[in-house]
């Protein structure tokens, strides 16, 4: 059987984390005896860390993984080198503030033979409608700096093959704020095999969006300069004919 990391960043999720828990747990059954749920939660101020490890005592796979940073792409990419550090062959990554809903995941482990990546594609945001316009703007900015054409960029949902990670994940910086974004991007302009398949995601559990507009207007501006970097450093003639 594939080994399966299910890998979740977290910060002051106190309200959500057991819930979101209990419900990614089982779906660790699709994959062999060695997979694992890993969190990485550094920085939370609130009961986060305690309840995980109370959580550990009736649910033995899941894993606490210390990060220097706080951030949720930093987060994520420590996670992503640590399940392909560790011989998963598939990690899925979703978040912890339980907008995401188990039920769409077998669909997507129902495809992991035929795609080295299934992203998900929210069909509708129910956290708003200037984060989706948000997700907009990234996509539009994709296409123009990359040329790729994406439908959802950062959507927190998506299974990939270790294999597939580990050729890109060496190329963010540790402390990178876009993980999923840029990753998405480059599997595109490589014309990787990938796919994207809808998903339900709802308004959060409990509690508020740690990201504000403000921060997310910072983020965007600071991306504009990392995504000319990127792109200047992604030599076009290695890119596979279309």
């Amino acid at each position: 059987m594939d080994t399966l990391y299910i890998v979740m960043p977290a910060y002051n999720e106190e309200q959500n984390i057991e819930y979101v828990i209990k419900q990614w747990y089982p779906m660790l059954s699709y994959g062999s005896k060695d997979s694992r749920l890993v969190v990485a939660d550094s920085g939370s101020k609130d009961r986060t860390r305690e309840i995980l490890y109370a959580l550990r005592k009736d649910y033995p796979k899941i894993e606490i993984l210390d990060t220097e940073y706080k951030e949720h792409g930093p987060k994520l990419l420590s996670l992503y080198k640590y399940a392909c550090d560790r011989g998963a062959n598939f990690v899925f990554q979703t978040d912890s503030d339980g907008q995401t809903d188990p039920s769409d995941f077998p669909g997507f482990w129902n495809l992991r033979n035929y795609h080295d990546a299934v992203i998900g594609n929210r069909r509708g945001r129910g956290d708003g409608k200037m984060r989706s316009f948000v997700e907009g703007v990234v996509c539009l900015l994709l296409f123009l700096f990359f040329g790729v054409r994406i439908p959802d960029a950062n959507a927190p949902f998506r299974l990939m093959k270790t294999s597939l990670l580990s050729k890109y994940t060496d190329r963010l910086p540790e402390d990178y704020y876009l993980t999923n974004v840029m990753l998405t991007a480059f599997f595109a302009f490589y014309h990787e095999n990938i796919t994207f398949r809808k998903i339900r995601f709802t308004e959060r559990l409990q509690g508020e969006n740690k990201v504000d507009m403000v921060s997310i207007t910072k983020i965007g501006l600071s991306s504009l300069y990392h995504f000319f970097k990127f792109r200047v450093e992604m030599n076009a003639t290695d890119r596979p004919e279309s």
